[in-house]
């Protein structure tokens, strides 16, 4: 019994170090492909960088170009690079035509 006791204790060190941290990784990646909105900017596992133009079930279309759309697998999506702020600004800051509401202008 005591000879078992190095493989139980190997076995545990692996599962801490290797199989647990994958499984937490695994989740945090299908929680973010399953928060997809349109408009987000994402990096797909190819490395191509894209916006999110349609989501469906199984498949996002992404647009890499203007008018330039790719069909690709939801799982193909490796992150999120910026998510859209869905918030609206009922009183911008500027009121000047041609300037940027909240923006700084440069001269």
């Amino acid at each position: 019994m005591l000879e078992l006791l190095p493989l139980v204790g190997i076995a545990l060190l692996f599962w801490l170090f290797i199989i647990r941290p994958a499984s937490r990784r695994q989740k945090e990646l299908g929680r973010m492909q399953s928060s997809l909105s349109v408009g987000d900017e994402i990096v797909l596992t190819s490395g191509v960088f894209g916006t999110v133009g349609r989501i469906a079930d199984d498949h996002v279309l992404v647009e890499v170009a203007p008018g330039v759309s790719i069909k690709v697998a939801r799982g193909a999506v490796g992150s999120v690079s910026s998510k859209v702020d869905r918030t609206v600004d009922e009183n911008p800051q500027d009121d000047e035509p041609g300037s940027i509401a909240g923006g700084s202008q440069e001269n």
